[in-house]
């Protein structure tokens, strides 16, 4: 039994084991140990692996907090900030009480304030206790002497505010310095993580022991349990049978329901990751004034749920977009696929630290000519005016109207005037080569076309090629740019690739029905117009692939490190689709000049979750402090005034002040209102935002909001 999402006729599930894509014939995956390999427990980001350590992480609490909060271990905060004493008024406050307290006891002791406290006790003894004194006596006398002078420091106690002082720098506060994770509470065994219960009252009992048997074992890691509770939520779903499901854990455990490659984990891991909440942490907020009380000093982290409005990241080269952004984020993504709920295409320029090939299923290395897969150039589609319009929008799409309401519907009119009779007369769409010449007008090449058509007697077809060819006299053609486009893909570098002739299988975006990791590194150097056609075709084909799935429960994601060119209207429009086919793209940007200016507002209006990080230039930063608003805040005015003395006496004080403080006698005033204030203006973004931080809002897939938080990226 496989993990939800590889269910399916034979030809799907060898599609998401990665045997579909290889050039030639179908190509296995390459053998990887079931058994993940070991890490050490100390090392950042290793999973949870040992029995210990994964009884603990699996017990520990996660609490449920505001969007984009670290659940694993969180400990909620108020969202207001308590009234906080300065340390030194608290300490001196407490002396003071101590020391008027001593004073009141001392007087009392020694009658210099009457003997009145004294009036109780003489009531209460007897008289035959006077004398001679007995022992009970002794101690009735001085135990009503203790409780006077324990009443007289708990009433200073209260007034120099002890129990503050005690809960800041007593004892509670090194339980809280000494163990800053909220530890896993005892829990009561029906409801132990550990044993499954949720498989118990389903009735399947022997499944939970094997289970909670290979958890106290050490057979079983983090991405285990998340894989295996993917697989009884499609039980729940009725997708699997309760039978076979419980047969399979049986017979294997830990091991059970895996991933169509085999692999139980990643070679290594960078980030910290909890797969029980999908989250993977990206830093904490800083302890800013800024930031809301909630937020200050939590960690924040990232999963499905914010992924799903999409996230685009925004800073200079060196501000740490790919290593504390892109590569985590991807990096939980292929976990999330190896659990059987995540599918991730990950596109960025070959060497820019995107992991190692080991970490994905597919890596389309294109231009490479050691490369093991393809890439399909129409998306796996069948529909000849479905494939003219994703590749419209990949050659030509940043040319059209950089206006929200532009497209680029006579360039795919074009093109589906070619695709359809060639698909018509050979079965197939035409190779990068036979495109060129069928849009620079060959005459060969379309009599060729024009003649097959006639044999074969598609009257409609031959109709769309006479549309074609008259319009190739016109001085405003389309064809001669589509045809400029497609020739830059048609180089002895990309020979072998694109190929539809049937020799070879191209990967398919339409694969993201299935758990699958793919990285498809891009020809950056010396090829940079080839890789942002590119660029453009992989994200056209994702929005087109997304929303046509059948099966919407797995998480599908594109991870894009540098959109440079990429942004288009039709871009746009197709990102804030995402969200409702349960998908999302993650965006990077060196700069917003990089897109076209009527475009910038629009996309930042997109996308849920906008990161800006440190260096920023003040009017990328004009256009963040636009979306995010003002919000209203309480304004203090201080003005200090001149005190004019009218006496003799008045005039001699203020000149021994004049002589001690080196100012003249003033009398401040406060004043105190609201005004309306951006929450990060340009010049804060720009100037405000140190090294390794980032100003990042959120938004969840339910529609719940994060301000904007200065975020430490490095903790």
């Amino acid at each position: 039994m496989e993990t939800e999402g590889t269910s399916g006729s034979a030809e799907e599930r060898d599609v998401s084991s990665g045997s579909v894509g290889s050039r030639g014939a179908a190509v296995p995956h390459p053998a990887r140990p079931v058994t993940p390999p070991p890490r050490p427990a100390h090392a950042p980001g290793a999973a949870p692996g040992g029995n210990a350590e994964f009884l603990t992480w699996l017990r520990t609490p996660r609490p449920s907090a505001a969007p984009g909060v670290w659940r694993f271990g969180h400990l909620p905060r108020p969202d207001v900030a308590p009234e906080r004493t300065p340390t030194r008024q608290l300490v001196s406050g407490a002396l003071i009480a101590f020391l008027v307290g001593w004073l009141v006891w001392s007087l009392l002791w020694n009658g210099y304030l009457g003997g009145w406290w004294l009036l109780p006790l003489y009531a209460m003894v007897p008289d035959s206790w006077a004398s001679p004194h007995s022992i009970a006596s002794v101690v009735v006398v001085y135990l009503y002497y203790a409780v006077f002078a324990v009443g007289i420091m708990v009433g200073v106690g209260r007034l120099g505010r002890w129990g503050e002082l005690w809960r800041r720098f007593g004892y509670p506060a090194w339980r809280v310095a000494a163990a800053p994770v909220q530890a896993a509470r005892p829990v009561a065994p029906e409801k132990d993580p550990v044993q499954w219960p949720q498989l118990r009252e389903a009735g399947a009992a022997e499944a939970a022991e094997r289970l909670g048997a290979d958890a106290r074992g050490g057979l079983m890691r983090d991405v285990d349990h998340a894989r295996i509770a993917r697989a009884w939520q499609g039980v729940k779903r009725g997708r699997h049978s309760l039978g076979a499901f419980t047969a399979a854990v049986v017979k294997d455990g830990a091991a059970a329901c895996p991933h169509p490659s085999g692999t139980r984990d990643l070679p290594a891991r960078s980030a910290r990751h909890d797969l029980a909440t999908a989250q993977v942490r990206i830093g904490a907020a800083a302890d800013d004034e800024r930031n809301p009380y909630a937020y200050r000093g939590v960690g924040l982290g990232i999963g499905p749920d914010l992924l799903g409005t999409s996230l685009l990241a925004v800073g200079p080269p060196g501000a740490g977009k790919t290593g504390s952004v892109v590569w985590p984020l991807a990096e939980s993504l292929c976990l999330g696929a190896l659990a059987g709920r995540a599918a991730v295409v990950v596109v960025g320029a070959a060497g820019a630290g995107l992991g190692s090939p080991d970490t994905y299923d597919v890596v389309v290395r294109i231009g490479a000519p050691d490369s093991v897969y393809d890439l399909d150039l129409y998306g796996g589609s069948q529909d000849p005016d479905e494939a003219a319009a994703v590749l419209a929008e990949a050659l030509v799409g940043d040319l059209a109207d950089p206006h929200p309401s532009g497209d680029s519907r006579r360039s795919t009119t074009v093109l589906a005037q070619l695709l359809g009779p060639y698909a018509a007369v050979h079965g197939r769409f035409p190779s990068v080569p036979e495109l060129r010449q069928l849009l620079d007008g060959s005459p060969v090449a379309l009599g060729a076309l024009r003649k097959s058509l006639t044999e074969a007697g598609h009257e409609a077809m031959l109709r769309e090629l006479d549309a074609r060819e008259r319009q190739l006299a016109h001085p405003g053609d389309v064809g001669a740019v589509l045809a400029d486009r497609i020739a830059l893909l048609d180089r002895p570098a990309f020979a072998s690739f694109f190929d539809t002739s049937g020799s070879t299988r191209p990967f398919s975006l339409r694969a993201l029905d299935h758990p699958v990791r793919v990285r498809i590194d891009l020809p950056e150097r010396g090829h940079a117009d080839a890789s942002r056609i590119l660029a453009r075709l992989v994200l056209a084909q994702f929005m087109t692939s997304v929303v046509t799935r059948e099966d919407r429960s797995l998480f599908a994601c594109l991870v894009l490190d540098d959109a440079t060119g990429v942004v288009t209207p039709q871009s746009v429009r197709g990102i804030q689709r995402l969200r409702s086919a349960n998908a999302g793209a993650v965006l990077t940007l060196r700069t917003l000049d990089d897109v076209p200016r009527p475009l910038r507002s629009p996309l930042l209006g997109a996308v849920g979750c906008r990161m800006a990080l440190s260096g920023l230039t003040p009017w990328d930063g004009q256009d963040f402090a636009e979306v995010w608003g003002k919000e209203w805040t309480e304004a203090r005015d201080v003005t200090d005034r001149q005190i004019i003395a009218e006496t003799p006496a008045g005039k001699a004080l203020h000149a021994v002040r004049r002589v001690i403080t080196g100012r003249a006698p003033t009398a401040r005033a406060v004043t105190v209102r609201q005004v309306e204030r951006e929450r990060w203006s340009a010049s804060d973004l720009a100037h405000a935002v140190p090294p390794g931080h980032a100003v990042l809002s959120l938004t969840t897939v339910r529609g719940e909001h994060a301000p904007p938080l200065l975020v430490d990226l490095r903790a």
